[in-house]
């Protein structure tokens, strides 16, 4: 047996939350037959087995007694053509922006909106990634995920991976699949999604007037740093809810009450609501208590200042959720998966 097992170990520096939280056993696997042996030592110790990624959409409240597995797994490859795409392959434990500046310095275009999101490729088809006009769902060729009760392996063309705002089966399905590796189809020729966001206008203040994918990226990247702090430097796990879907005419009403409201049409008669604008104008950008906080600079952020534990972070969080429901009678929905 090539899988090394821990026991009692210590998850702090595996979530970028930084919560101080424990697993019953815990292990690494960087290759499908160490995630079978991991599945197998779950087995054994008649408990169920958690995966890791980069540990960046998860908020740990409480010890795991469970057997955690992260995924280490490394690996980038050009596979070929098809259909006049090119198709890249990389195993779940890369890190998501490496993998994506990689692409690029291939001259590959179809990632560069999603530069700078934490985390691993493994867990990115998990919640359908995106930002800036860009989701995951949109460069995803296919995936093989294992099916953890069978041990059999899985592709799925990305049509089967039930796609939606921040959501996949295996999102859904979380207990069953264990993705191993994804496929993209990129493009050498850039079709560029300028439009969301300030991203154009960073690149016209730059004075980029035909810009190439990797300006695309380097523009995001500066965005994204001056608003969204390092999970290096503070604890954080992203935009920590997504962003509410509603009825035109619900739009509509909070409009006229608040003048100012930022939304995007969503199709099949709904707006999507900027979550980050209903928490500021509820006023609670930039607040603390204790050492669980909302960032300064981004309401959409919860920070850990340094000793705050899941559960306090996770309080914090519902707090927000009744003020905003009060307010707006909105529904905000907490994006990462609450352990």
């Amino acid at each position: 047996m090539s899988l090394s097992v821990h026991e009692q170990q210590s998850l702090q520096r595996y979530n970028t939350f930084g919560v101080a939280v424990a697993a019953r056993w815990y292990a690494e696997a960087a290759s499908d037959g160490e995630v079978r042996e991991a599945l197998e030592a779950a087995r054994q110790r008649g408990t169920e087995l958690l995966v890791l990624g980069g540990g960046s959409n998860l908020l740990l409240t409480a010890d795991l007694d469970a057997f955690v597995l992260r995924m280490t797994s490394r690996g980038r490859r050009l596979l070929g053509e098809e259909g006049g795409q090119l198709l890249v392959e990389a195993e779940a434990g890369e890190p998501w922006h490496p993998f994506v500046q990689w692409t690029l310095e291939q001259g590959l275009a179809g990632l560069e909106n999603l530069s700078l999101i934490p985390g691993t490729v493994g867990a990115a088809p998990m919640q359908n990634i995106g930002a800036y006009g860009v989701e995951l769902k949109d460069v995803l060729h296919s995936l093989v995920a294992l099916d953890r009760a069978s041990g059999e392996l899985r592709e799925f063309r990305a049509d089967e991976c039930e796609f939606a705002y921040r959501h996949s089966r295996f999102k859904r399905e979380g207990g069953r699949w264990l993705i191993l590796r994804v496929r993209f189809a990129l493009s050498r020729d850039a079709a560029l999604h300028l439009d969301y966001g300030p991203v154009r206008q960073r690149l016209q203040e730059q004075g980029i007037a035909t810009p190439t994918p990797l300006d695309v990226s380097r523009a995001i990247c500066a965005i994204r740093a001056e608003k969204l702090p390092d999970p290096q430097v503070l604890g954080n796990a992203g935009s920590f809810f997504k962003n509410p879907l509603v009825s035109e005419a619900q739009a509509a009403q909070l409009c006229a009450q608040w003048p100012g409201l930022v939304g995007y049409p969503a199709g099949a008669g709904q707006v999507k609501l900027a979550a980050g604008w209903l928490i500021e104008q509820a006023g609670w950008k930039g607040y603390r208590d204790g050492d669980a906080g909302v960032h300064a600079l981004q309401a959409l952020v919860l920070v850990n200042y340094g000793a705050a534990s899941g559960g306090q972070l996770l309080a914090l969080a519902q707090r927000i959720q009744a003020d905003i429901r009060e307010r707006f009678d909105v529904e905000l929905e907490i994006e990462p998966v609450v352990c």
